[in-house]
Formats: C-alpha cells, structure tokens, sequence
C-alpha cells in the first residue's frame, strides 16, 4: 500500500479506532439513565455555574460521539435538553451533530470515494448523477426520516458526490425536528428522576411525532417529484 494511499485512508482509520475503544473498554456504561440519575445534582449545579464551557464540552462531546459513530447518539440529545432546557438542548445538539457528520463526510469522502467509484464505475454513475441533481432534498428526506442509521446517512452522500455546502445545510435543517423532540424528553429528566421513572425514548415513534416528521419529509421529497415529472414531459 502506497504512501497517500496510507494517508487517505488515516481519517477513517482513525474514527474505527475510536469506535473499536469505546466498545472495548464498554463506555456506554458513563452516558446511561441509571449514570444520569446517580449524579444529576452535581451535574446541574456545575452546568448552572459553567454555562458556556458546558455549552462548548457538550457541542465538542456531540461532535466526537457522531464522527466516531458511537452508539450512545440517541441519549446525548436527550441529555443535553436535561442540562441546558429544550431550546438551547436542542440548539446545542444540532451544532455538535452538524459538526460530526461533517468530519465524517469529509473522512469518508477522502478514503473511499475513488475507490467506491472505480468499482462501482457505470452504475455509480447513474447514481451520483441523480444524486447530485437532487441532493438536497434527498437528504433532507433521509434526515427527516428516523428510520434509516445516522452513520450511515453521514457516509452514502459522500460516496455519492455531493458537494459539502449542501449536504451540511441539509444536515442541519433536517435534524431540527428530532432534535428538538428528543430535547423535550430530556427536559422532563429532573421530575422522572424524582419519581424513580425512566424515560420512553420510543415517544418519537409515536404517531403525535413521528405522523409531522413523515408530513415534513414528503414534502422534502416534492422537488424531487417534479423535476422527475417535468423531466419525463420533456423527453420524446
């Protein structure tokens, strides 16, 4: 294996590494309800003192936590809505995933897209080019939609071509909606603690919730709808 090719493939390198410790030394045990409830008076009252460096060790926090693929994603917004209110929460966990997905586009762009190409060659292209024609709008469908792997959304467009303006823009205005929800629940946390309750993560697969993501979505995807119709009208 060559030098730059070496070089390329360092980022990601470096991300599976992380991930492959985190696992090993079994750290999701540190960001659990039953962690949270232990020390939620100590964490609270150096929150309250330390705003700002709080805000900026948990949007730094959230960045790592998304780069690296770590599976404890899904309680670190919930979190944040806990530690600073569910406007701020949700603000907070939006810079830090924004920031995250990001350095993974951007690892995975440099590592695996020529090779991705190279193998993939004529079908790849076919891809990319309807991707790079509505790839806005993709993806905010697929950020929208909470039924598809964060990691994985952060990868596929990176494959694909997309440009990173776009796909940071996209990033951040479709996990708007969850974050905001999944900060809601967080902000319950202090009155949940009290009660010896634990908190039902399952609320944005409820139908309130989950019904306005999927309206929100479908209308990501009316772009895409008619350009694939004005397209057709146009063609012999």
């Amino acid at each position: 294996m060559t030098l730059p090719m070496l070089r390329r493939l360092l980022p990601v390198a470096v991300l599976l590494l992380g991930l492959a410790l985190f696992l090993l030394f079994d750290l999701e045990r540190y960001f659990s309800f039953e962690m949270l409830s232990r020390h939620h008076a100590e964490l609270a009252s150096w929150v309250g003192g330390n705003v700002a460096l709080a805000a900026l060790v948990f949007v730094l926090l959230y960045a790592l936590v998304v780069a690296f693929s770590l599976p404890i994603a899904v309680v670190i917004t919930p979190f944040g809505g806990f530690l600073f209110g569910i406007w701020l929460g949700a603000l907070l966990s939006i810079v830090g995933a924004t920031l995250g997905s990001v350095a993974l586009f951007l690892a995975a762009r440099t590592a695996f897209q020529d090779l991705f190409r190279a193998r993939a060659g004529a079908t790849l292209a076919r891809l990319e080019d309807g991707f790079r024609r509505n790839s806005f709008n993709y993806l905010l469908f697929l950020r929208l939609v909470p039924a598809f792997p964060f990691w994985l959304v952060n990868i596929v467009p990176a494959l694909l071509g997309m440009r990173l303006g776009p796909y940071a823009v996209a990033t951040l205005i479709g996990i708007v909606p969850g974050a905001v929800v999944y900060a809601g629940v967080g902000a319950s946390f202090g009155k949940l603690i009290e009660r010896g309750e634990r908190p039902n993560f399952g609320v944005i697969f409820e139908w309130q919730i989950l019904l306005p993501l999927l309206g929100l979505a479908a209308l990501s995807l009316l772009p895409v709808l008619y350009t694939r119709l004005r397209g057709g009208k146009a063609a012999p």
